[in-house]
């Protein structure tokens, strides 16, 4: 099923693979482009292990592995790169185990590289408030582009999700959307009531215009009457951030930051927020209690009469 994924690994080290990637699929429900990336990593190691004569996965042993870690530093990857490549093989030894192909995780002793985790970009409460007023709602292109302006800061979203929404998952009435995140992972979310008045406004008036005789069940619609893409989705943020005068990078992610960011303002229980916004572990979600500190040292250094020369 997945021969055409792994038809360049050493022939040895091939079926563990796909028998692995068959897991990620029905087990964990993993999408395709995510066991791609799987599959690539492992055949770069698998590549690797095969050069210094390594015939299979059970003869491997840490401190090749530790060598093959060393190896991709040498090569130039970056170190988020190392990172989810360790990450990948770390998956793929307890699975190993849990075949009972190894008896032991040969990643158990290995170190990845240190990250420093970049804070998200985030816009102000003010910033937001011009973003979503931006679209024009005297066209059907200007309500469905505010209904998803609307949306997506209403419930943190990510886009791909934003865009595989269908109708059938929105209830209006009890103010949630029901949203099967990564690994098919199924959560719903609430929607305030100035998203519900877009998206209801969008449904009669807009919505309409976009349908055509193959039009699916999808809420947002492109042009040619298909589910809206995320380029689509992308590509409209970035034109109204500019329309306004928005001059921060504008990232596919942007109202999904600053959603959390105003929700931890705000006083939101972290673990809240985590589950809304479909994170499998809370580590993910403190990221903005950073943005959050650093935001406050910035207006106690640019407001304190002892803060800083920010002022000057």
């Amino acid at each position: 099923m997945f021969s055409n994924l792994t038809n360049s690994l050493p022939k040895a080290f091939s079926p563990s693979v796909e028998s692995f990637l068959a897991w990620l699929q029905l087990e964990r429900g993993l999408a395709s482009n995510t066991i791609e990336s799987y599959a690539s990593d492992l055949s770069h190691c698998a590549a690797f292990l095969n050069h210094l004569g390594f015939v299979d996965w059970a003869s491997v042993d840490d401190l090749v592995l530790h060598k093959w870690v060393e190896n991709l530093a040498s090569q130039g990857y970056a170190r988020s790169s190392q990172s989810r490549k360790l990450s990948t093989l770390r998956v793929f030894a307890k699975f190993l185990v849990r075949e009972k192909i190894r008896t032991s995780d040969f990643t158990e002793l290995l170190r990845g590289p240190r990250l420093s985790r970049k804070l998200p970009n985030t816009l102000s409460r003010k910033e937001v408030d011009l973003l979503l007023q931006s679209p024009s709602i005297s066209t059907p292109h200007g309500v469905r582009n505010r209904a998803i302006l609307e949306l997506f800061y209403s419930s943190g979203l990510r886009v791909s999700e934003l865009c595989a929404i269908e109708l059938q998952s929105l209830n209006v009435d009890e103010g949630y959307v029901r949203i099967f995140g990564k690994g098919s992972k199924e959560r719903i979310t609430p929607i305030g009531s100035t998203a519900i008045n877009a998206v209801q406004n969008y449904l009669v008036s807009a919505r309409p215009s976009f349908v055509k005789a193959h039009t699916g069940s999808a809420l947002f619609l492109s042009q040619r009457g298909r589910a809206i893409s995320r380029k689509t989705v992308w590509v409209m943020i970035k034109e109204q951030a500019t329309k306004i005068g928005i001059n921060k990078p504008i990232k596919p992610h942007l109202l999904r930051h600053s959603f959390a960011t105003h929700l931890l303002e705000g006083g939101a229980d972290l673990r809240a927020i985590q589950e809304m916004m479909g994170h499998a572990d809370i580590s993910t979600t403190q990221i903005y209690t950073a943005v959050q500190a650093n935001r406050l040292a910035d207006e106690h250094a640019l407001y304190h009469p002892r803060g800083n020369t920010k002022k000057k």
